[in-house]
């Protein structure tokens, strides 16, 4: 083969050349071709690197820009206790929970009688026009207890109601007050400024029933409006006024009781709106509709508000009383959820009945004494809806029991010597979704009870986790005339809230508003013991209860 190849080049010699020339040429156009590749390359390498670099330098001046130049939204930091006190004055019962200044913290609205306002917003009777001493609403920072607003409202309040959407026109909720002599006065919640003030003329010797109702908008002008019902002896007047400024709407019509009524409020489905009344020895209902009617002499032109049917059957067209719930003592309605809609709990002297609310069939009686309280919502069981009633079995003597509300089985009950002005019970929602339940009274070891002597008022905690414990928070020897608790921030910051003085009935004297942090009562708590078997330790008791989390529902 060398061979071959040597006299090939021997024969063509200039054939050899012009190969090795043109080999030449291939590999230089070559190498120039991948130096231009990879000069494409390398500024494609320096495109990404420069990008890469410049998001990074991006992403970290964000990052820095919102960690320390823009500000985070602060918090406001809470006092876990305040107090703000009135000298020479008397407070109402009235005691209402709202986030006033929108700053996510509840705040506490109340309503005090005195001749001037607190030295915040110097404030006089006479500034309003009104004789000295004359009640006061004031609004109070829940973080603090400073005062937001304060401002005269009336010579005596009958009633106020808090949290009432579009009064007057108003984006925020509002206060409607009730006065005497009579007068209506919407109040906006955030400035305390009147948004409308209107004279009405309830006639003598009246009741204002409780609660105040909003209802749908029935003069078309956008804002829903309010109806207020009075009792006079045996006959209950229907008032129907302008939510957006406070003009009466129609006529005063009136309703035929047996006797000084009250009354509760039920949406049925599909909205049917119904008020009960009830006296001591009847139930009565009215449809919306029929109290528009009355009122006004005009029928109501919104279909969403049409009758129940299946009501309308149980309902005398003659008397409007509920024959087959007439009877017996009755002490207390309540509104109670349920799967299909509210359900009626109906509180007589020796018994308690729940009613479906759809059908008017009763779903379950209990066998309980004279309460003593309102019936209150609470979760004993994890989300398993339960009913705290308090009943009297004796002189200065009361039980508490935790009714489930589905079956009427008694799911817990504690017997407490008790006063006659004692406070009623308060729950709040706990992460494990039960309640924790605080209620007064004064416990006593099983047969050294004395009852001879007048109660102390003692708070009581007590959570279903811990069957057998009860804590006891404080013990106070002043008169409570309003007690609340609940969460002032969500889910978070349990406190309850005490309102203590003299009433508008006694002397004038030392009024008192306290918040206080429900886990400082807890942390200095008497551990009490309902069995004689103590399972853990009572410092371990403590701590355990003082790291419950909370929720909002």
């Amino acid at each position: 083969v060398m061979d071959n190849k040597d006299s090939e080049t021997e024969i063509h010699p200039l054939k050899n050349e012009d190969v090795k020339v043109q080999e030449n040429h291939e590999n230089s156009v070559e190498r120039r071709v991948g130096n231009k590749q990879s000069s494409r390359l390398s500024r494609l390498s320096r495109w990404r690197t420069a990008a890469f670099f410049i998001s990074l330098f991006l992403c970290l001046t964000v990052v820095f820009a919102f960690s320390f130049i823009i500000p985070c939204p602060e918090r406001p930091v809470s006092e876990r206790t305040w107090f703000r006190n009135y000298d020479n004055a008397v407070a109402y019962r009235f005691l209402a929970i709202e986030d006033v200044n929108k700053d996510k913290v509840q705040d506490v609205i109340f309503v005090f009688k005195a001749s001037n306002g607190s030295s915040s917003f110097n404030r006089s009777c006479l500034d309003e026009g009104l004789p000295s001493p004359c009640a006061f609403i004031a609004a109070v920072s829940g973080t603090n207890g400073s005062v937001l607003w304060e401002r005269p409202a009336a010579e005596e309040v009958e009633w106020m109601e808090c949290g009432i959407k579009q009064l007057g026109g108003a984006q925020a909720p509002g206060c409607l007050v009730v006065g005497k002599p009579v007068s209506l006065t919407a109040v906006d919640l955030q400035t305390g400024e009147v948004q409308w003030k209107q004279s009405s003329d309830f006639g003598a010797n009246y009741t204002v029933v409780t609660p105040l109702s909003a209802i749908p908008d029935v003069d078309s002008d956008g804002v829903q409006d309010l109806i207020i019902f009075i009792a006079t002896e045996d006959k209950i007047k229907t008032f129907i006024h302008s939510g957006k400024n406070g003009k009466q709407i129609g006529s005063a019509g009136s309703l035929t009781t047996d006797g000084n009524a009250r009354s509760i409020r039920l949406v049925l489905k599909p909205a049917s709106h119904y008020f009960l009344f009830y006296t001591a020895n009847s139930l009565y209902g009215y449809s919306l509709k029929d109290l528009y009617s009355a009122a006004t002499g005009m029928e109501m032109k919104l279909p969403s508000l049409e009758p129940n049917p299946q009501w309308e059957k149980n309902i005398d067209r003659a008397t409007h009383r509920l024959p087959l719930l007439s009877s017996g003592d009755i002490r207390y309605l309540a509104k109670i959820p349920g799967g299909s809609g509210e359900n009626i709990l109906i509180v007589k002297a020796e018994m308690a009945m729940l009613i479906n609310g759809q059908n008017l069939q009763t779903l379950w009686t209990l066998n309980v004494s004279r309460i003593v309280s309102e019936p209150l919502l609470g979760y004993y069981k994890p989300d398993v809806l339960g009913i705290i009633l308090e009943s009297e079995i004796g002189p200065n003597r009361k039980k508490v029991m935790i009714v489930e509300a589905g079956s009427g089985a008694v799911q817990w009950d504690l017997k407490l010597n008790s006063r006659a002005d004692s406070p009623g019970p308060a729950t709040l929602s706990t992460a494990d979704h039960r309640s924790t339940f605080l209620f007064w009274g004064e416990y006593q070891i099983p047969g050294n009870e004395t009852r001879s002597k007048a109660a102390l008022q003692k708070l009581y905690l007590f959570h279903p986790s811990y069957t057998n414990v009860l804590l006891e928070l404080r013990n106070s020897t002043d008169q409570i005339i309003a007690f609340n608790a609940t969460l002032f921030e969500r889910s978070r910051h349990a406190c309850y809230v005490l309102l203590r003085g003299p009433q508008p009935t006694q002397e004038p004297g030392f009024v008192s508003l306290m918040k206080r942090k429900l886990k400082e009562d807890v942390s200095e708590s008497r551990v009490i013991w309902l069995s004689q078997v103590a399972v853990d330790s009572e410092q371990y008791i403590r701590d355990r209860l003082y790291r419950m989390r909370f929720h909002s529902r």
